[in-house]
């Protein structure tokens, strides 16, 4: 573990002292998420659109972890955190942050840069004067929780004011009492802990980082649910969003044949038959209130689906 907290680091300095800025260049960023090809930020990142993030919050973990482990995306959600609200979800797009143990020279240096680009405050504030609507504050902060607490409840209404959203912290927060006040907020951290943040320095800013088991990039799709933390990649998005809102279809036309005895369980667990597909489509004709997605998108992911 020790191994790849610290190769995940080393990435973050190549990526910060390589191109003598905080946030990586439009170029750099480009070459983070290579397959999206859609709207960017004015720093390179990916945008996902409002309404497939309301869509992709409409579906469980275990429908997006399905979609994305068939696309060979294997490290993608991380479970065991502590909630501030745990039955309280969101989602958003990933602006990531690099944390380390704190080295003298090199944290100088992070700071002298800091100030040369006009960066206000301690260096944990600075993603957070970046933060836009929907955008989750996601941190490596190396499982830390004494000395760990990356924010408070300032800092925490800050965010919430720029983000409407929450964050999630391999870290810790502290002022539990005073962040679960911050009506719509939420926070998945490994603890809360009452001490002020010590030996840590930011590393990089929107670079790809580990959250214990996932690999996250500027720009993913979060999804944070009771039951875990998922990061899609952006140009996976509305595949993985059709993929499970099909899916989400498909069960509840079988919970209604087997409730009514139309199907046998062996029938709806497995490959479908002509007749149950056939079913299944007159079933959609007669439920059109039943379809998050439109018609057409929904027959052209069921054409190129294998039955």
């Amino acid at each position: 573990m020790k191994k790849t907290i610290l190769i995940t680091a080393i990435v973050a300095c190549i990526a910060l002292w390589g191109s003598s800025q905080i946030v990586p260049s439009e170029e750099q960023m480009k070459f983070y998420t290579p397959e999206w090809n859609g709207e960017r930020d004015a720093t390179g990142r990916p945008l996902v659109p409002d309404e497939l993030l309301d869509r992709l919050q409409n579906l469980s973990i275990e429908e997006v972890w399905g979609a994305l482990r068939g696309e060979g995306y294997r490290n993608q959600y991380e479970g065991n955190w502590e909630m501030l609200h745990p039955g309280q979800s969101f989602v958003g797009r990933a602006l990531t942050v690099q944390y380390m143990p704190s080295r003298p020279d090199v944290n100088d240096k992070i700071k002298s840069l800091g100030e040369k680009e006009g960066r206000i405050g301690a260096s944990n504030s600075w993603p957070i004067d970046m933060l836009q609507e929907r955008d989750v504050y996601v941190a490596d902060g190396y499982g830390k929780i004494i000395d760990g607490t990356l924010i408070g409840d300032n800092l925490g209404n800050a965010i919430y004011s720029k983000s409407k959203t929450g964050v999630i912290f391999d870290g810790s927060a502290r002022d539990r009492e005073g962040l679960s006040k911050i009506e719509g907020f939420n926070a998945f951290v490994r603890g809360f802990d009452p001490s002020y943040i010590m030996d840590m320095m930011m590393a990089g800013i929107n670079v790809p980082i580990r959250i214990g088991r996932a690999t996250v990039c500027p720009g993913d799709a979060v999804l944070a649910k009771p039951a875990g933390v998922i990061f899609v990649p952006a140009h996976l998005v509305e595949k993985v969003v059709l993929q499970g809102e099909f899916v989400v279809l498909r069960d509840k036309f079988g919970i209604e044949m087997l409730r009514k005895g139309v199907y046998t369980p062996g029938q709806i667990d497995t490959r479908w038959t002509e007749e149950i597909k056939n079913s299944f489509l007159k079933w959609l004709d007669e439920n059109p209130e039943e379809l998050p997605m439109s018609r057409n998108d929904l027959n052209e992911y069921m054409d190129q689906r294998t039955w």
